[in-house]
């Protein structure tokens, strides 16, 4: 599972549907309608929220929006209850690190896309998260320290 920190606009096509299909999973394990995935390190962001549930909505909002501006048909029936959360912090070394990672990952599956994207050290947040101070966040996977 990756939710991204990142603004979904970075992503191509085959990111935004694999991310639109992990958060509606992560969404399903946070209301505890799955067995799976219950202790996924991404999801601690959004258990440690005020409200675990509105805040993947308002991301799943976010993801159905750029999907939307692109022209594809994700079913917004699909996001939770949702209204305007404040956002939660991400900080500057997850974006680079998740920034470098997209990279890599873009270069190997969709080069076209990759030339396409700006030059940024430090991409846009998701418009859930606001950027902070900090190194990459304690949950990542212990293979980015390698």
């Amino acid at each position: 599972m990756r939710l991204w920190s990142l603004h979904p606009r970075y992503l191509d096509a085959r990111g935004l549907v694999a991310l639109w299909r992990e958060a509606l999973l992560a969404q399903a394990v946070l209301g505890g309608r799955t067995r799976g995935y219950t202790r996924h390190p991404q999801l601690l962001r959004f258990r440690s929220s005020p409200s675990p549930g509105r805040y993947i909505a308002a991301y799943l909002v976010a993801v159905h929006a750029e999907a939307s501006a692109r022209g594809y048909g994700f079913d917004a029936s699909k996001i939770g209850e949702c209204e305007t959360c404040p956002p939660l912090p991400v900080s500057a070394g997850q974006l680079e690190w998740e920034w470098m990672r997209l990279r890599e990952r873009l270069a190997l599956r969709s080069p076209h896309w990759l030339r396409q994207l700006p030059r940024v050290s430090l991409p846009a947040p998701h418009p859930l998260f606001r950027v902070v101070p900090g190194d990459v966040a304690e949950w990542e996977v212990a293979a980015h320290r390698r």
